[in-house]
């Protein structure tokens, strides 16, 4: 298995960011940080009618969001990054079988995408302060993204746990190696 830093930023784009998110900024940062201490850097970007058409301005990733040189991208349709799109397939290739993820919409793409790359096997820890959402109608953003961090700590994946660890931990430990 691969011990290559690698994170996964999911639908961090113009269009997205149209409805207000919590603490973009700060957001932005943290997966600036990880994105710089990484060895492999997968951009995952929504595309959809209405906005998010590719090549449109509102699916290019957020200006201040630091592409590395050698990035990735993948394009999805759905809230799962798996789903009829190439993404199992160039992890294959690159022999990734551990990431972290990061990006928006903690509650949608996150999630989804999240549980079903556990329940493939592959090993994921999320940055807990580097993901976001907006507020909906049943709860604020803030109560979201820490409800989402609890429920992904305690995610039931036999043999296969996600972990949750803040950025500074993550590049710590990236150090380290």
């Amino acid at each position: 298995m691969s011990d290559k830093r690698v994170v996964m930023v999911v639908d961090m784009q113009n269009g997205v960011f149209e409805t207000p998110r919590r603490e973009r900024g700060r957001c932005v940062a943290q997966i600036n940080r990880l994105t710089r201490a990484a060895d492999t850097v997968i951009f995952i970007q929504h595309a959809e009618a209405g906005g998010l058409e590719e090549g449109s301005e509102g699916f290019a990733l957020l200006p201040e969001l630091e592409q590395p040189a050698g990035a990735l991208y993948v394009t999805k349709t759905a809230c799962d990054a798996f789903w009829r799109t190439t993404l199992a397939q160039r992890l294959a290739e690159l022999d990734i079988r551990q990431f972290v993820i990061c990006g928006c919409a903690t509650d949608y793409c996150v999630d989804t995408t999240l549980k079903n790359g556990a329940s493939r096997g592959y090993s994921i820890t999320v940055a807990e302060d580097a993901h976001t959402t907006a507020n909906r109608p049943a709860a604020q953003a803030e109560v979201l993204i820490a409800h989402y961090n609890d429920v992904w700590r305690t995610l039931t994946v036999p043999g296969n746990p996600v972990y949750v660890k803040p950025v500074e931990t993550i590049v710590a430990q990236w150090s380290a190696n």
